[in-house]
């Protein structure tokens, strides 16, 4: 470690490292706990998960539903008990970055150079305020990354080599617990062993510890999920199957080039034109260090190696995968876990090169982490308002209380839509949070098919909630009750600002059916 390693502007990298880490993890709390922005409507169907454990879900293992329960437990069913997973998972994920890279690969200085291009990635900011399946996905993928690279590293002693073999094995439970694509690091690590086996590089017994750890890691993620499958007709395997395009409608045309000028977009606004670039340069560099094509790099052969295989074949897989079917922007994640390190690799090769330039890259992505932190105080048109879709729930609840206390017997009502993310919003923002519902109408299946219906409640009356301004209730409401009230238009506000818009619908006599979750009808 060179003194300039070891001392930046006086101090030592770890206590600029704490320093980026507190900032960041007190700023999101403070942005959370404050209420600055409602729940993202998959947060609410997350938080309704927690409302009933099981060993899998519709679309997503567990682990999102047992985090937010644990936060709610601490902090109440509030927008902060279902966030603060998030905030402290994020300060986590930070942790083991730093520390894997600047005590097991003693590299203090790119540890803080990647601090700093994770926090200024609106991608990586976001995943610390908004509690999805990627903050846990993210925090076991570094996790095993780190592990992997401990347990083949043949300077390690035994006791540390099976320290890392468990927490690899844990870092892969739970990772698939949080997402499926967590078994995605499977095939990468095995080419790391192999690769590294070929080169002579692996500690004695190492291969047989490391397919025992593999196999315990998948088989306590995985067989829950399986189980409930099994249960369940496949139905979460079937709709990861749709959504990669490989069943379903979109599995019928192989190749199509509309997708892909928006998935490139999105990934531009997610990484910032700025940090992916480096990251492709990094990530260049590190394919010819591994190679052996180029010597005296800022990172070792080995570390190199590991790198390219956490950032290019995934990144590369699904980037020409979006020529077949629409990606979702969040889907490559997974690979920037490598590549905040190469980006942060590069940005240290570019301060010695290009001084004035590294700096103001630094400066860019300063500017987008407080542009993140500040954007709902900005006045943004509704049409380029990223958090316009997480505000005015809070209206909405109260507007639903206050037509269901307005039908005659507020006693004997139930709220539900037709969509699960408005039926999920409905249940978290509605005073008393009561249990919603979501009739299967036009749309595909979802979690909410998988629970009972509100078929016990003959005689009810019910509040029926669509999106935007609407005449009338979706064709197939009219069928369940006696008759139903005219449109309530409702124009949400959030701090003073117009939000979203919603129309109520009162329903008076429900007759007790229910459409059908295998055909959508009565």
């Amino acid at each position: 470690m060179t003194s300039a390693d070891s001392r930046i502007l006086g101090r030592p990298p770890g206590f600029w490292a704490l320093g980026l880490i507190l900032a960041g993890t007190l700023l999101r709390l403070l942005l959370v706990a404050t209420g600055q922005l409602n729940l993202v409507q998959d947060e609410c169907q997350y938080w309704d998960w927690s409302r009933h454990l099981q060993w899998s879900y519709y679309s997503k293992g567990p682990l999102i539903a047992w985090i937010i329960l644990l936060g709610t437990k601490l902090f109440g069913p509030t927008e902060l008990g279902v966030r603060f997973g998030a905030i402290a998972i994020s300060a986590a994920s930070q942790a083991v970055l730093y520390l894997g890279l600047a005590r097991l690969w003693a590299r203090p200085r790119l540890a803080l150079a990647a601090l700093l291009v994770a926090n200024t990635m609106p991608a990586f900011i976001a995943s610390g305020v908004f509690m999805t399946t990627d903050n846990p996905l993210l925090f076991c993928w570094f996790a095993a990354s780190f592990a992997l690279y401990a347990a083949a590293d043949p300077e390690r002693g035994p006791g540390q080599r099976r320290a890392a073999l468990v927490a690899l094995a844990l870092a892969l439970a739970f990772g698939t617990l949080a997402k499926y694509l967590m078994l995605a690091f499977l095939p990468l690590a095995l080419v790391y062993g192999h690769v590294q086996h070929r080169r002579g590089r692996l500690p004695p017994g190492f291969v047989p510890g490391f397919f025992s750890a593999m196999a315990a890691g998948v088989a306590l993620g995985f067989l829950p999920i399986l189980l409930w499958n099994l249960q369940n007709d496949f139905v979460g395997f079937k709709h990861v199957g749709m959504l990669v395009g490989v069943a379903g409608d979109k599995a019928a045309r192989l190749i199509r080039f509309d997708r892909f000028p928006e998935y490139i977009g999105g990934q531009l606004a997610l990484v910032t034109p700025w940090w992916l670039g480096l990251m492709l340069l990094g990530g260049w560099r590190a394919i010819r260090s591994a190679l052996g094509r180029i010597s005296g790099d800022l990172l070792s052969r080995d570390q190199n190696l590991l790198l390219s295989l956490l950032f290019w074949p995934v990144w590369l897989f699904i980037l020409l995968w979006s020529f077949h079917t629409k990606i979702l922007a969040n889907w490559p994640s997974v690979s920037y876990v490598g590549g905040i390190v190469l980006a942060g690799a590069a940005l240290l090769r570019l301060g010695d090169a290009r001084p004035r330039l590294a700096r103001s890259l630094g400066a860019l992505g300063l500017a987008t982490f407080v542009l993140m932190h500040a954007i709902t105080f900005l006045p943004l048109p509704d049409r380029i308002n990223p958090t316009l879709r997480v505000k005015g729930w809070e209206d909405l609840g109260t507007s639903v209380a206050e037509l269901t206390r307005a039908l005659p017997d507020p006693g004997r009502v139930f709220v539900f839509s037709d969509l699960y993310d408005l039926s999920a919003a409905l249940a978290f923002y509605t005073p008393g949070q009561p249990r919603t519902y979501c009739a299967w109408l036009d749309r595909r299946m979802n979690q909410y098919d998988l629970w009972p219906g509100p078929q016990d409640k003959a005689g009810f009356d019910a509040v029926y909630v669509r999106k935007e301004f609407k005449d009338k209730p979706t064709r197939g409401v009219p069928e369940m009750f006696a008759r139903i009230g005219p449109p309530i238009h409702v124009q949400t506000y959030f701090n003073g600002a117009p939000a979203r818009k919603f129309t109520l619908f009162a329903c008076y006599g429900y007759n007790g059916t229910w459409p059908r979750p295998d055909t959508g009808q009565f």
